[in-house]
Parts: C-alpha cells; sequence; structure tokens
C-alpha cells in the first residue's frame, strides 16, 4: 500500500513540473524581450518627424538619427569636417542635404553605404575639392548639387570631370574659382584632355663608390649593360642588372691607365671596346665569349691619337666607323673604319686644333631632300665645324661652322617632331640651344652655365630633357615645353662637377646616370607620378 501511494505521488508531480518548466520560460522570455535596445531618439541637435529629420548647430555628425529616415538635412552646423561612415546605419536615406555650411573636407567613403540614395545635395559650402571616388556605390542617385563652392580645378578634380562626362546623375552647373586660367569656368565643360596631370621626376636610386668621366650603355647577348670610364683607377668598369635585388652590380671591367673613354660597339653580334687613354695609348678590346674576358687586339695610332677627349661610333651605307677627338696640340682627330678585322685610320680631319668633342648627327638641307651624315666638332681654339660626308668621295668635308660661339666645349644632338636642335656646351658664358634651318643652326635659347662641362639631351619615353652641368652649383634639369618650343625648368640633382648623363633603359625602368669628376657616380631612376590618381 505505502509503495502505491509513493507512485501516485509521483506521477501528479510531473504535469506541475512541466507547468514549473513553462513558467520558467515565459519569464525568461519576457525578460529578454525587454532587454532589447530602444530605437535610437532624434538627437538634440535635430529636429525629427517619422521620416525627415533637420540637424542646426551641430559640430559633427551625429550617429544617433533614427535608422528609418527618409531624408535628412544639415544646414549652418559649425563643423567643416566630414569623416568616412558618417552616416552608416541610414539603409532607407533617400535625400541627403548639407547645404549653408563651412564644409571644407569630405573622406572618400564618407557616404559609404548609402545605397539607397537619390539626391545628394553639398551646395554652398567652402569644398574647394572632391575627393576621387566619393559618390562610388551610390547606385541609386539621380541627382547632384555642388553649386555655390569654390573649386580648384586641378588635377585632384580631374576625376569629376570624367564623372559628369559618364554619370546618368543630373548635375547642376558648378564653376571653377582656380586656377586663373580656369576662373568662372563651367567644370561641366572641360574635358579630360585639358588637365595636365602627369609629372616626372629623376629619384636617387643608386650610388657607385668611385669617380667617372664617361659612361655607355649597350645591348649584347639579350642583356643591357653599362659601361664606366674610370681616370683614377684606369679601368672601364661594366654594370649588369640584378633581376633579384633590383641594382645595378658588377659584371667585369678592363684594366688601364687614366682611361677617359671605354666605347662599346657591335658588330655582327661580336662586341668591341675602344678604350681612350690619356697615357700608355689607346686599345681595342674585344669580348671573347669562350674565355668570358675582354682581349686586346688592336692598338690606335699614338701618333694621331695623343690626348684623347671623345669617342663617337656610327654607321654610313652598311660600313662601321669611330672617330676620336683629340685634345693635344700635336693630335689628330681623327676617323677609323672597320675593314673586317679590325679598325684602321680612315680620314684625319683637325691637326693642332685641340679638339674637345666630336658630335654624330644627320640633317637635310632642304625639307625636299634626304638627311645626310654630318660631323661637328669642338675646339678651344676655333668655332664648332661642321663636315658633311660625301658620298662620291666616302669622306667628310668642311661645310661650315657656327659662328658667335667661342670655347664651346661639346655639342650635343637631338630631334623633336623631325627638326633637329644641338644643346652646346660652354665653361664660360652662356650655353645654347640651336635649331637646324636648312643652311645653318640658329639661336633659340640661352642658359647661363658657369663652370658647364656637360650640356646634354636626352630622351625617355615621351619626355626630352636636357640636363646641364656645372662644377660650381647645382645641375640643372630642363624639360622641354611643346607649346614654347624651348626648355623650362624642371628640376636641380647634386652632381659634384658631372661630365657626363647618360640614359639607361632596363625592362620598362629608365635610369639616368650621372658621372661625377670629383665624387661618387650616382643613378637616378625616372619616376612617372599620376596627380591625377
Amino acid at each position: 500500500m505505502e509503495a502505491e501511494r509513493s507512485q501516485r505521488m509521483g506521477n501528479a508531480c510531473v504535469p506541475l513540473k512541466r507547468i514549473a518548466y513553462f513558467l520558467c520560460l515565459f519569464s525568461a522570455l519576457l525578460l529578454t524581450e525587454g532587454k532589447k535596445p530602444a530605437k535610437p531618439k532624434c538627437p538634440a541637435v535635430c529636429t525629427c518627424t517619422k521620416d525627415n529629420a533637420l540637424c542646426e548647430n551641430a559640430r559633427s555628425i551625429p550617429r544617433t538619427v533614427p535608422p528609418d529616415v527618409i531624408s535628412l538635412l544639415f544646414t549652418s552646423n559649425s563643423f567643416d569636417v566630414i569623416s568616412d561612415d558618417a552616416f552608416i546605419g541610414l539603409p532607407h536615406l533617400e535625400y541627403l542635404f548639407i547645404e549653408n555650411n563651412n564644409i571644407k573636407s569630405i573622406s572618400r567613403h564618407t557616404f559609404r553605404g548609402l545605397k539607397s540614395l537619390i539626391h545628394l545635395s553639398l551646395a554652398n559650402n567652402n569644398l574647394q575639392t572632391l575627393p576621387k571616388d566619393i559618390f562610388k556605390g551610390l547606385d541609386s542617385l539621380t541627382n547632384v548639387d555642388l553649386r555655390g563652392n569654390s573649386f580648384n580645378c586641378d588635377c585632384k578634380l580631374k576625376w569629376l570631370v570624367e564623372w559628369l562626362d559618364h554619370t546618368n546623375a543630373t548635375v547642376e552647373d558648378i564653376y571653377c574659382e582656380g586656377p586663373p586660367e580656369y576662373k568662372k569656368r563651367k567644370i561641366n565643360s572641360l574635358s579630360s584632355k585639358d588637365f595636365d596631370c602627369i609629372i616626372t621626376e629623376f629619384a636617387k636610386s643608386q650610388d657607385l663608390p668611385y669617380q667617372s668621366l664617361s659612361i655607355d650603355t649597350f645591348s649584347y647577348m639579350n642583356d643591357e649593360y653599362v659601361v664606366i670610364a674610370q681616370p683614377f683607377t684606369g679601368k672601364c668598369i661594366f654594370l649588369e642588372w640584378d633581376h633579384v635585388e633590383k641594382t645595378f652590380r658588377n659584371y667585369d671591367n678592363i684594366t688601364g691607365t687614366s682611361t677617359v673613354v671605354c666605347k662599346p660597339i657591335i658588330i655582327e653580334t661580336q662586341l668591341y671596346v675602344i678604350v681612350a687613354q690619356l697615357f700608355g695609348g689607346s686599345h681595342i678590346y674585344k669580348r671573347d665569349s669562350f674565355a668570358n674576358k675582354f682581349i686586346k687586339i688592336q692598338d690606335i695610332e699614338i701618333l694621331k691619337i695623343r690626348k684623347p677627349n671623345d669617342i663617337e661610333t656610327f654607321k654610313i651605307e652598311n660600313n662601321w666607323y669611330f672617330v676620336v677627338a683629340d685634345s693635344s696640340k700635336a693630335g689628330f682627330t681623327t676617323i677609323y673604319k672597320w675593314n673586317g678585322n679590325g679598325f684602321y685610320s680612315h680620314q684625319s680631319l683637325h691637326a693642332w686644333y685641340r679638339d674637345t668633342d666630336v658630335e654624330y648627327l644627320e640633317i637635310a638641307r632642304t625639307p625636299q631632300t634626304l638627311r645626310t651624315p654630318h660631323l661637328i666638332l669642338s675646339s678651344s681654339s676655333q668655332h664648332p665645324v661642321i663636315y658633311q660626308w660625301n658620298k662620291a668621295t666616302q669622306l667628310f668635308a668642311n661645310q661650315t661652322d657656327i659662328p658667335n660661339m667661342e670655347d664651346v666645349y661639346a655639342v650635343k644632338h637631338f630631334s623633336v617632331k623631325g627638326d633637329v636642335y644641338i644643346c652646346l656646351t660652354r665653361f664660360i658664358g652662356d650655353s645654347k640651344v640651336m635649331k637646324w634651318g636648312g643652311a645653318s643652326f640658329q639661336d633659340i635659347q640661352r642658359m647661363p652655365s658657369r663652370g658647364s662641362m656637360v650640356f646634354q639631351p636626352l630622351q625617355i619615353n615621351n619626355y626630352q630633357y636636357a640636363i646641364l652641368g656645372s662644377d660650381y652649383s647645382f645641375t640643372q634639369v630642363y624639360n622641354w615645353d611643346a607649346d614654347k618650343a624651348k626648355f623650362v625648368k624642371f628640376q636641380e640633382l647634386n652632381v659634384q662637377a658631372p661630365r657626363s648623363f647618360t640614359h639607361v633603359s632596363i625592362n620598362k625602368r629608365n635610369f639616368l646616370f650621372a658621372s661625377s669628376f670629383k665624387g661618387n657616380t650616382q643613378i637616378y631612376k625616372h619616376v612617372i607620378v599620376d596627380l591625377s590618381a
């Protein structure tokens, strides 16, 4: 009997336990429901209705705007900067007016997340620019009002011009306040072609711990090399590009005495190097690919070449030549011709004139005639002399000189749109840029050049530069201005006693090698910067 009574009591307790469980669960649900966050209240600086909010005299964008708001207006507020994600948590916002404030800066991601935004007004603020892609992601945008701002129409605003040209949104007319050439110009009427936003510069890349005079570059066996003449060690130092470290490293050298020029020339895939020395004679070396070294194959006659100062190589009618400018009182500037086995004296141009430089170029007498080979010799004892190639005699003949140009140390040429120009270097007085007019060279531009021994034009991609070195001040880099048809100052480089500037291109990288007679040889990288990016 007692057992049965216990069993009945246990069975009666089961429903009671279940009821107690559900009561506890219900109580817990009530507590949980009570802990749900309340909807954000209208900020103190705003006036809110069900769908709209008006905010005035705020010091910053409030973070507690009701999430269901559809229209939001900020006016007469004191903040002047709007940061990223300023309107996060407003997925239903369709109309945003930020008007008649003193906004000076807006971040790129200010409007991120406003996928429902239809109308945006930033009218009557103090904006001078807008960050690129500020409207990115606003896929529903149909109206934009940017009137009443002081936009500076420079490269930072180029993206807006491009956006205005492609957007489907309606944008009210807006105007430039600067720069002066665009003041009061309608931004909607500009095109991307009105902006020149690509700039370049030479940035220091590498120092080579030795002095140098001449620097040349050449391609050989599918690789690019640089050869540097070191006058004090008497070496020709060959450099190659390290594809892993992204720097130039030593490849080989030719040891000599007081080396002034190391001139490479490749004939039928064979590399030769003409080594000009002040003492011990000048020589020609051949690269032996089997022995993997340079071997001397020829001496250059010492009776003619006593004090070499410059070497130029050139090819006329499938024949290879090189010419040595000799600066001694008793020497001869001489042309040498390749005969299949070596280089031999072909023509002596100048005796006892102390030539300091020789330049090979091709110019035409009239626009209708073909260009013919010419040489220009610079000398400390007379005006630069121009020699013209005579096809019948296979020799150069004295044609004319460049008048009113005393003490020209060197002449280097370049071309712009088919026209031939020369840069004339003077140590004392003004260096010059001159243009070939069909019968003579005509003055184009003068550059003050106290202490200059190099005025080197060089082209990198579509950029034409001229670099004027100085022993007493900074090196001046000039850039060719196509509209003005002359060089304009571009950059200064600090090179001690520069003697040559050479463009080296490797794997789409462009470098400027600057030789120095008193300091380290310097390497600069040519950097292109897009100011509109």
